[in-house]
């Protein structure tokens, strides 16, 4: 058991102190006064209806960022310039021994709970659940959100960004909303759709509370209205009520993928990385040192499976990952750059001295999932690797613009995740669990640009923010009962007497797609299981390490201290059982579903809409798109689209043809039909079918029920990815295909959309990639 004063205060004393006469959500209150016939014989007594939060209570902030490997930033010994970053932890405190949950969603449940992943629900994504309790993406009402029990306790709650937290079946209009973020806690909300973990940076679909924004009509980067949107959070908010305290989460979506962020930008590190991603590993781990904030002594590790060194490459591969790397260093130093701006903002209304503010440098570890080449333009499947590095290279300016989805070759996530292995995804790694934590908060924190080395995870920032701000969780919030918060406050690390003081948080179990370890006062075992295939599976077992003296992971002590590995793998199998960690879940693996409910068809719209995780997984199917349209012979436009140019289709009309393409992790297959479509009512076809292999695609088109033309798409991978949802009559945010401009609206009558399943032979499961 844990040895922990704090856990103990969270899970039993302030569990059991409770206001819940105050809460937002109390019954009304017998009547104190006295009711007379008359006025004069009346005296009044006023409920109390609103709680009121403590006395010189912080404003608190906490800023999470998305997909960042331990040596990318400058506040951490990094090469890519956050003078915002570096700000915060030069007055604050820098926390070397943070951990995150190796994936985007699990992160954001623990972090907002205070709970673990599995114990929140959220053993992976809730757009890939399973429904037992460790993974079926359902937020539990009774481990309260920050935003419900800061709100409870007097505060003002802001979301800004991304949340990624609700289900996907509770994602439409349809609702319930009690889910998204206004129904947890947060008074406003400005972000992506709350199911999805990623947005196009120039294009995105935005929510306000639990309506569709219109897209920006400047064209703005998100990241710009994400900040303009908080600070004006808080300007209406102070505005009304100077005194009462905020509390902002503040979760942009970068630097996921897709890189892209202005020229400006990209070009402030033009030739800054051009001594390769081998050099840069080098000389970030000496400023690692020399900070303070990596041990003496430490070696960089071999190279991660499949990435080459430097030297090795060709000159068109340097160009192009280099210029990829400066795309994410812009994109970073950018998202650096706006969060100045909310900072700023604080400051300008004398108010941020106290504020505490919790910075989060990764969600998870640095994002492999491009692998050895990287990606950003659309390609033909039967293109050879020459082929596409050609196009590369004749398109490099367009990376990190609108015309491109990139995300970088392994060789930079390797490097910006110095000095650990592997990368986000990997549970038993450092690489995609060790992140950098800053905490700032001038009115507490005396040992400015202080170190702690103490051990902690991404669950310890509730209870660390309920400790500092002197706030109370209710026994009862929302009607619901609540169970104990299972993270450790960090205040004990705060007074600069404190700085050496014996860790609390002294266990952690680690898990995600079945690669799992178990953190244990000083001691890891970690057991490797790799969907992605870099690492065999011959090589899984259980590994141990010292991670006292062994910080990153080099030197296995399992063949020396087998009864150490025992007592670990008992220790995991213990917390696994607890917390809702089995059965592991070890791919990505989603069960076929219907269209919507049980039916195998639905009628859609013109204007329709619906996010990509939110819209029905018809695509892991064969299936069909039905139009029934009335057009002319200069009607043109989108009259069905899904994803963009990453990944997903669009069935349009151009040039009196009707054309369908099929886009696949960046591979784009066109095809149109051979007649053109004539004026008047039209039912206008596209049929996604496996051929009799059940393995093989095939993609046919109709014209009122008569094929115009056919194409075999190979075994080319679903088109089920993107960002830019289902649309019905337009492709709004960036185009399936470059034969068009988004948004392409379709320029007839479009009286209906049908999307209806086809029995075909079924496709055996692929593994993902």
């Amino acid at each position: 058991m844990r040895s922990n004063k704090f856990k103990i205060l969270a899970s039993a004393s302030l569990l059991t102190i409770g206001f819940y006469a105050n809460a937002q959500h109390s019954p009304t209150q017998p009547f104190q006064g006295k009711i007379g016939k008359t006025l004069a014989e009346t005296k009044e007594s006023r409920p109390q209806t609103q709680p009121k939060a403590p006395e010189g209570a912080p404003n608190i902030i906490w800023i999470l960022i998305d997909d960042i490997g331990y040596g990318a930033s400058t506040a951490f010994g990094g090469l890519i310039e956050t003078p915002n970053f570096d700000r915060l932890a030069n007055q604050g405190l820098r926390y070397t021994n943070f951990h995150t949950a190796a994936y985007c969603a699990p992160t954001r449940a623990a972090l907002l709970t205070g709970r673990n992943t599995h114990s929140a629900h959220f053993g992976f994504f809730a757009s890939t659940s399973y429904d037992t309790p460790g993974y079926d993406g359902y937020l539990p009402f009774e481990k309260a959100t920050a935003a419900e029990i800061l709100r409870e306790n007097g505060y003002n709650t802001f979301a800004v960004g991304k949340y990624h937290l609700t289900h996907p079946s509770d994602a439409t209009q349809a609702g319930p909303f009690n889910r998204w973020p206004t129904g947890r806690g947060f008074d406003h909300f400005y972000g992506f759709p709350p199911e999805t973990g990623a947005g196009d940076q120039w294009h995105p679909i935005l929510y306000r509370d639990t309506q569709r924004e219109p897209e920006d009509p400047k064209g703005r980067h998100v990241n710009e209205l994400f900040a303009d949107e908080a600070i004006n959070f808080i300007a209406g908010q102070k505005a009304a009520a100077p005194d009462k305290p905020f509390f902002l989460y503040f979760a942009p979506g970068a630097v996921h993928a897709p890189h892209q962020v202005s020229k400006v930008w990209i070009d402030k590190y033009k030739g800054k990385f051009d001594a390769g991603w081998d050099k840069y590993r080098e000389t970030v781990l000496k400023n690692q040192i020399a900070k303070g904030v990596v041990p003496a002594g430490t070696t960089l590790p071999p190279a991660n499976p499949g990435v080459k060194p430097w030297e090795k490459l060709s000159e068109d591969e340097k160009k192009v990952y280099l210029r990829h790397m400066e795309v994410y260093a812009g994109f970073l130093s950018q998202t650096d750059h706006e969060i100045g701006r909310i900072i700023d903002y604080v400051e300008k209304l004398g108010q941020l001295d106290n504020t505490l503010i919790a910075l989060l440098i990764g969600d998870n570890g640095a994002e492999g999932g491009a692998k050895e080449f990287g990606r950003f333009i659309t390609t033909n499947p039967d293109d050879t690797r020459e082929q596409v590095l050609a196009q590369e290279v004749k398109n490099l300016d367009k990376l990190g613009t609108e015309s491109s989805s990139a995300l970088w070759p392994d060789g930079w996530a390797a490097a910006t995740n110095t000095p650990f292995r592997f990368y986000k995804s990997y549970g038993n790694f450092e690489g995609g669990t060790h992140d950098p934590l800053i905490l700032f908060y001038p009115k507490k924190i005396k040992d400015k640009g202080g170190i702690r080395n103490q051990y902690s995870y991404v669950n310890d920032i509730l209870p660390t923010t309920i400790e500092l701000a002197g706030v109370k969780v209710p026994t009862v919030i929302n009607g619901y009962p609540q169970e104990p918060i299972e993270g450790t406050s960090l205040g004990y690390t705060i007074d600069p007497a404190n700085k050496g003081v014996a860790e609390r948080h002294n266990i952690q179990y680690q898990e995600m797609t079945g690669s799992h370890s178990l953190y244990k006062d000083g001691w890891k075992a970690s057991f490797p299981h790799d969907r992605t295939k870099r690492i065999p599976a011959s090589e899984e077992r259980w590994y141990l390490y010292n991670v006292r003296e062994d910080f990153n992971e080099q030197n296995d002590l399992a063949a020396k201290y087998p009864e150490k590995v025992k007592e670990l793998a008992e220790a995991f199998e213990a917390e696994a059982w607890k917390y809702n960690v089995y059965p592991l879940k070890d791919d990505w693996a989603v069960k076929n579903q219907t269209v919507f409910g049980n039916s195998k068809k639905i009628v859609l719209y013109k204007d329709n809409f619906l996010s990509r995780s939110a819209a029905p997984k018809f695509y892991n199917d064969s299936y069909s798109i039905t139009a029934n349209a009335e057009v002319t012979s200069t009607t043109q436009g989108v009259l069905f689209s899904f994803g963009n140019v990453l990944s997903g289709i669009s069935l349009y009309v151009k040039d009196k043809k009707l054309a369908f393409a099929y886009n696949a992790d960046g591979k784009l297959i066109e095809i149109k039909s051979e007649k053109e479509i004539p004026a008047g009512k039209v039912s206008l076809k596209a049929e996604v079918s496996y051929n009799n292999d059940g393995k093989n695609k095939s993609v046919a088109l109709f014209i009122n029920g008569q094929p115009v033309a056919s194409k075999n798409l190979g075994k080319i991978s679903n088109a089920s990815s993107g960002y830019d949802g289902l649309e019905v009559g337009r492709d709004l945010g960036t185009p399936v295909t470059p034969a068009y401009k988004a948004p392409f609206a379709f320029t007839g009558k479009l009286n209906e959309v049908v999307l209806e399943l086809i029995e075909t032979p079924k496709l055996a499961e692929e593994p993902a990639k």
